[in-house]
């Protein structure tokens, strides 16, 4: 090996670059494009365990995501000290919020960087880190309702809305790579475009974007904010079969008292009104939602009132939080604050209901057909799902799955019911192979809490 070979060889693995993420999919999007700048500047991108330099994308939007972040920066220390990897980099909400204090605290990191910085205009050119055949689309940045429990103002800056030109190309580049499904995000996709645009335009952009996607199958909407959800969105979400039956709309509670407290701008009553509104113009949709319990001052009676609420509603996907007290936010100064064990007690109490509703809903699928996005093979599928049920085994013996040799193959797949990371999943058996990013149609046989079985 002559001396510039070697030379040439050091830098390269000099700039081997790897990432762990850490929180949500807006922070999955940030990491994309740190990644795709440093590509473009002549860094090589790699796995962990190949990396030279790693940089860990951080959340700090709850306590326990903290924590995650603290200990996953240790652990790379740890990692440089032995001299596995050179450098360590933290960057994302943690390092935006807390740079300062985590530089004194942990000298042996190399640098603290932001977030990246959302641009109207400009296109992103991301290394894709999910699956190929989905992509996450962040249209918006920030957010402007001030809710008293959430420090992501602070963090994020107020609304800072795309251009719907930039969102359509991105979008137009994704359907050309052969992607099959998109999941709109942001704080609040349902502002988008009130700081540009000054009114709510989501509904506009997905006229449009139907209109480019010709591969694309499936629009998902991930994080309507309950008061800006309009009766143009819900009609066009009606309308449009490109767009996911699917509404995540995050209440956080159902108390007058409460919502006043955490500053929502919508009343129990306009909650009432919205959920029976969606149910009436999108009948087919699959509502899912999110509550908080434990907010300062939350009494036995609102929290009474937050439960008969969740069992009437019959939410077809509910997650459940604890209230994280967060420096900074008016919550974290309000008298009242609720101690842990009560917390986690409603939290748990809520998940329990919720799981005899899901259940449900789960077994009323059974015997309907439903479209199955396939996400990977299940090598260690549970075959015995097929037989589990009379029903499932009627539905079998019907497809004569049984005339195959040995026992058919098992997938990993999505119904548009099912949003990626946060739903459940529904287990295909088929006869043929199939591959990531396949569409099939499943005749569900067997159903659990939050998990279907079919057959192709």
């Amino acid at each position: 090996m002559t001396r510039q070979d070697y030379h040439k060889k050091r830098i390269s693995a000099d700039r081997k670059v790897g990432v762990i993420n850490l929180g949500c999919a807006r922070n999955l999007v940030d990491a994309q494009l740190m990644l795709g700048n440093l590509k473009k500047n002549g860094q090589r991108i790699v796995g962990i365990n190949e990396a030279q330099t790693v940089i860990v994308n951080t959340c700090s939007f709850i306590e326990d995501a903290r924590k995650e972040s603290i200990d996953t920066i240790l652990d790379l220390i740890e990692q440089k000290k032995r001299g596995q990897i050179k450098k360590v980099i933290v960057a994302g909400c943690l390092a935006q919020r807390y740079g300062k204090n985590l530089a004194r605290e942990f000298p042996e990191v190399d640098a603290f960087v932001g977030t990246p910085t959302l641009n109207r205009e400009e296109l992103p050119s991301p290394v894709q880190l999910s699956l190929k055949h989905f992509a996450y689309v962040k249209i918006c940045e920030g957010c402007f309702n001030a809710c008293a429990f959430c420090a992501i103002p602070q963090i994020k800056g107020k609304l800072t809305s795309r251009r719907i030109e930039s969102v359509v190309k991105e979008v137009s580049l994704l359907d050309a790579q052969g992607v099959k499904e998109i999941n709109i995000i942001g704080q609040d996709i349902t502002a988008f475009g009130m700081d540009i645009y000054h009114r709510t335009s989501l509904a506009r952009l997905l006229k449009e974007l139907v209109v480019v996607c010709k591969n694309i199958e499936w629009i998902r909407l991930l994080y309507t904010f309950p008061s800006h959800v309009s009766d143009e969105l819900l009609e066009v979400i009606a309308q449009e079969p490109k767009i996911c039956k699917y509404i995540d709309v995050p209440l956080q509670h159902i108390s007058d008292h409460i919502l006043q407290e955490q500053n929502r701008h919508i009343t129990t009553a306009q909650t009432r009104a919205l959920i029976q509104k969606i149910r009436k113009v999108t009948p087919r949709a699959f509502l899912r939602t999110s509550f908080i319990t434990g907010l300062p001052g939350e009494t036995q009676d609102d929290f009474e009132q937050l439960r008969l609420f969740m069992k009437d509603s019959r939410f077809e996907r509910v997650g459940v939080f604890v209230y994280s007290k967060e420096e900074g936010t008016p919550a974290a100064k309000m008298k009242g604050q609720v101690s842990s064990k009560i917390k986690k007690a409603r939290r748990d109490i809520l998940m329990q209901d919720q799981q005899v509703i899901s259940r449900e809903i789960q077994q009323s699928l059974v015997g309907r057909k439903l479209k199955v996005l396939i996400e990977k093979e299940e090598k260690k599928g549970p075959h015995t799902l097929l037989s589990k049920s009379s029903v499932g085994a009627e539905l079998v013996s019907a497809r004569s799955i049984g005339r195959t040799q040995g026992p058919p193959l098992c997938y990993i797949g999505r119904s548009e019911y099912d949003a990626p990371d946060v739903d459940g999943a529904v287990y295909v058996h088929s006869k043929l192979p199939l591959k990531s990013g396949d569409f099939v149609e499943a005749l569900i046989t067997d159903a659990y809490e939050y998990d279907l079985a079919g057959v192709v």
